[in-house]
């Protein structure tokens, strides 16, 4: 480590909490797929800040209507109209499925997952929740007792009225716990924090008909999957599926903090004024961003990149599979994909030595190399970035 970096640790260990794991790396400057580190080292980022980042670091259209917008209006307050916020409402109204008309805008995929279990109990008057092991749909109190993973869970317990889980994936076990008494069930397309999980065939259209046929609302949580994650605008569009309610964030604001929580005429208007929201609430910036972002996706064709490409990177690391005996499978859908290795500890010293070698990947479910990079990275940023990691997991 080098002096700059030692001098950056050393000042954050007097101020910040120590509530974050952080990786031994202090960024300095990112442009596309690739950044700097503050002794001026390259790295590929295929991680694109967890998802957010799908149009690239500072993209220049999206700096640009940033530093436009902060010269007009920044910031009001929710209880004023404001036309980015509108524009953005607009859009997403275009691009989601056919039912989803209404949009609620807030700061964090967290907050917009609690947003939708506060709709779906207003909407059925009921209180419990249908959850998968293995979810992730943040870290807030408030929608802790649906994420369906222990580790994360345990610590709050006592604070917190857990969810029902059931298996991801299993059509069967979700029908049976959806009796009179659940107001929702909360799933992901693509279990992402969990492992990169593709549910079966069939599942998310199984359990939009379950969920009717108890009186439940179906909430789907697109918050990583969405925006052209997958290959298509969402990922409930591979299925044809339309939930109740819809969640989206990450890739939303390309870098600015915005999500939302979208449903149907008939759910969202059982919301009252007061129900939800936060200050920072659709605020012109972030809402100019997230514009600004749908709109460079359309412009430069990013969805049907982001499938060629996510096809492209699956044929590359199935040949390693193929090759490679530490490999067990390969998994995912579009831009979001997970290399699953057999052995946990190789996959943490993969994980370290790729990052090492200038390449940023995640590891996530103990031993799944996440790639989720930007959907406009150069195809040549990728194939370099691919070399590098399967000649780490090849290395002895």
């Amino acid at each position: 480590m080098s002096e700059a970096y030692d001098a950056v640790v050393q000042r954050e260990h007097e101020v910040f909490a120590p509530g974050v794991r952080r990786w031994p790396l202090a960024l300095e400057r990112g442009q596309g797929s690739l950044v700097w580190d503050v002794d001026g080292n390259e790295y590929l980022d295929l991680t694109a800040g967890w998802g957010v980042n799908c149009i690239g670091h500072c993209h220049p259209a999206l700096a640009e209507a940033i530093a436009e917008q902060a010269r007009t209006l920044i910031q009001t307050t929710n209880i004023v109209y404001t036309r980015p916020q509108l524009e953005l409402a607009e859009r997403l109204d275009r691009i989601t499925p056919s039912s989803m008309h209404r949009s609620f805008f807030l700061s964090s995929g967290a907050e917009a997952n609690e947003g939708a279990l506060k709709l779906a109990h207003r909407a059925t008057g009921r209180a419990r929740f249908l959850a998968t092991l293995g979810g992730f749909h943040g870290r807030t109190l408030g929608v802790m007792g649906v994420l369906g993973q222990e580790k994360y869970r345990a610590r709050w317990s006592s604070l917190i009225r857990e969810a029902r889980f059931v298996p991801y994936g299993d059509l069967a076990a979700a029908e049976s716990a959806l009796d009179g008494e659940v107001a929702a069930m909360i799933v992901e397309p693509v279990q992402g924090e969990g492992g990169v999980l593709i549910p079966p065939d069939g599942y998310l259209e199984g359990l939009a008909r379950a969920c009717r046929a108890a009186g439940a609302l179906l909430i789907l949580d697109e918050v990583q999957t969405g925006i052209g994650r997958t290959g298509r605008w969402l990922a409930c569009d591979h299925s044809g599926v339309e939930p109740d309610i819809l969640t989206l964030g990450k890739g939303l604001g390309g870098g600015m903090p915005i999500a939302a929580f979208m449903a149907t005429d008939a759910v969202m208007a059982s919301i009252e004024p007061g129900d939800h929201g936060g200050t920072y609430a659709g605020n012109p910036l972030c809402a100019r961003a997230a514009v600004t972002v749908l709109r460079v996706i359309e412009e430069e064709a990013l969805i049907a990149r982001a499938a060629r490409l996510g096809q492209h990177v699956r044929e590359r690391l199935e040949a390693l599979n193929a090759r490679c005996d530490r490999v067990e499978s390969v998994r995912g859908r579009g831009l979001l994909l997970g290399l699953v290795l057999r052995d946990p500890a190789v996959a943490a010293a993969v994980h370290t030595r790729t990052r090492e070698g200038g390449v940023l990947v995640n590891l996530t479910a103990e031993r799944v190399i996440r790639i989720f990079p930007a959907l406009n990275i150069p195809e040549d940023e990728l194939d370099r970035a691919l070399d590098v990691l399967e000649s780490m997991i090849e290395k002895d």
